[in-house]
């Protein structure tokens, strides 16, 4: 399988002479323990970004998170919004749905970004009684976890993002390395990130400080204000898939893997190996050479086409060329 970025559907224009900190583009998470906040004041200090906690759970929603992350995007913030992991009270898809119906859901208006799984230590020990992994075992996390991304992602079309500790993801997941799809949210209040889990060779974000200099946590995106905005809309993205059935039958699988609806991709394909083209339901079709277009291809949504040829010989490798955009494929049958 090959994917294609296709395009993207934001100009990253006028960044010039944006003030950044030493260790990246600040920014700020809150709560509904940080009440009103003055997102002007925080725009005009030098903020650019704000997570905001939309969710706990499957039974709690930020009452103020609406006027929260609203008023963050009023300002002119990249703005996002933050799950806490409840993991020994439901499943893992459980509550990324309960958070995506509740504010966590990703939106394509360039202003933002993926929502957060935060996962972290148990802070209600004195209540709920579990040890600080909510007694869940290393491989129950993962799983856990794996279920919250992977239904998010069938939800929203991106790859949501972890908060964690490095403290708390070795000792609670055995620090597993399975999750470098999912950009890195890491706790770590100091002068720097300090070591980070497995899954990650960088981070995306770096919490820092638990009371910033603006309101909330202290936040710094690693990277520009450009590379920001691209993490909050990114490029529509396809992936590509064929296999040769058999010398005479060839099918080609076009798969909206990214966030965006595509539109007018075109499939083109040019048999060889002395054989023509007979049939391509949905497709023309000429000689060796057969075209399609998808007019429009929703997020998560495939298309499959099926070629059929006429081989002039019984032996020798015969095939099909296919190209979608950028990428190619070399469809082979002996």
């Amino acid at each position: 399988m090959k994917r294609l970025l296709l395009f993207s559907l934001i100009a990253l224009v006028g960044m010039g002479g944006v003030a950044e900190a030493a260790d990246g583009v600040p920014g700020v998470d809150v709560s509904n323990w940080t009440g009103d906040i003055d997102w002007e004041g925080v725009a005009s200090g030098g903020g650019k970004f704000a997570f905001v906690q939309a969710t706990e759970g499957t039974n709690y929603r930020n009452p103020r998170f609406d006027a929260q992350h609203g008023g963050a995007a009023a300002a002119g913030l990249v703005r996002g919004a933050y799950h806490f992991a409840q993991p020994h009270e439901s499943d893992g898809a459980a509550q990324a749905e309960y958070f995506v119906q509740n504010g966590g859901n990703w939106i394509s208006d360039g202003q933002t970004l993926p929502g957060v799984l935060d996962v972290e230590d148990n802070p209600y020990k004195d209540k709920n009684g579990k040890n600080s992994c909510y007694d869940l075992s290393t491989e129950d996390m993962v799983t856990w976890i794996k279920d919250f991304t992977k239904r998010y992602r069938q939800r929203t079309g991106r790859h949501a993002i972890i908060y964690t500790t490095t403290s708390w993801w070795q000792t609670c997941t055995g620090n597993s390395d399975k999750f470098k799809s999912n950009p890195l949210w890491i706790a770590r209040w100091g002068s720097d990130p300090g070591e980070l889990p497995k899954s990650w060779e960088k981070h995306t974000f770096w919490q820092s400080a638990d009371k910033g200099p603006l309101v909330g946590g202290g936040n710094a995106f690693n990277g520009s204000e450009a590379e920001l905005k691209s993490l909050a809309n990114p490029p529509a993205e396809v992936s590509v898939s064929g296999a040769a059935k058999s010398r005479k039958t060839y099918t080609v699988t076009v798969s909206n893997t990214g966030p965006h609806p595509v539109t007018n991709v075109k499939v083109s394909g040019r048999a060889f190996g002395g054989q023509r083209v007979v049939k391509a339901p949905g497709c023309k079709f000429s000689g060796t050479a057969v075209l399609c277009t998808i007019g429009e291809l929703a997020r998560g949504k495939k298309m499959t086409y099926t070629f059929t040829t006429k081989p002039s010989k019984t032996r020798g490798t015969v095939g099909v060329k296919v190209t979608v955009g950028s990428v190619k494929l070399t469809l082979k049958a002996g």
